[in-house]
């Protein structure tokens, strides 16, 4: 089976045209080495694929004959992504969700204040 349409079939990628753009990019890598998308997968490879700034790692169990459901995923892979990889990017995301979900338009006048505030602060220390 192509590495992109593994890719494409255990759901790391929405479109076989994504998975392979992203082994075009050099964003995959099979057996530590970078994978053009008509690379071969064979069961016991170890592929490698950095997504949403993390590197993710897996080890191909069995070939999916098509796509397969998200609870199906785990028969055909093994996830030895770190978990601190994982942890991290559950801190970034939860950061950007802190302050204002996204696209809930545009700043309150209290945000404009703070803004405002926050700029005259730093005016203020550099003309000193």
């Amino acid at each position: 089976m192509r590495i992109d349409k593994y890719l494409w079939a255990t759901r790391y990628y929405k479109t076989r045209s994504q998975a392979a753009a992203a082994c075009k990019g050099g964003t995959v890598k099979l057996n530590k080495a970078s994978a053009k998308p008509a690379k071969d997968v064979f069961v016991g490879d170890e592929i490698s694929l950095r997504r949403n700034q993390i590197t993710y790692t897996l080890r191909v169990i069995d070939l999916p004959k098509s796509r397969v459901g998200a609870k199906l995923v785990d028969q055909y892979r093994i996830d030895t992504t770190p978990k601190e990889d994982i942890e991290s990017l559950k801190q970034i995301r939860s950061t950007q969700q802190y302050y204002r979900n996204k696209g809930l338009g545009r700043p309150t006048k209290k945000d404009r204040r703070d803004i405002e505030e926050f700029f005259d602060k730093n005016n203020k220390q550099e003309d000193l």
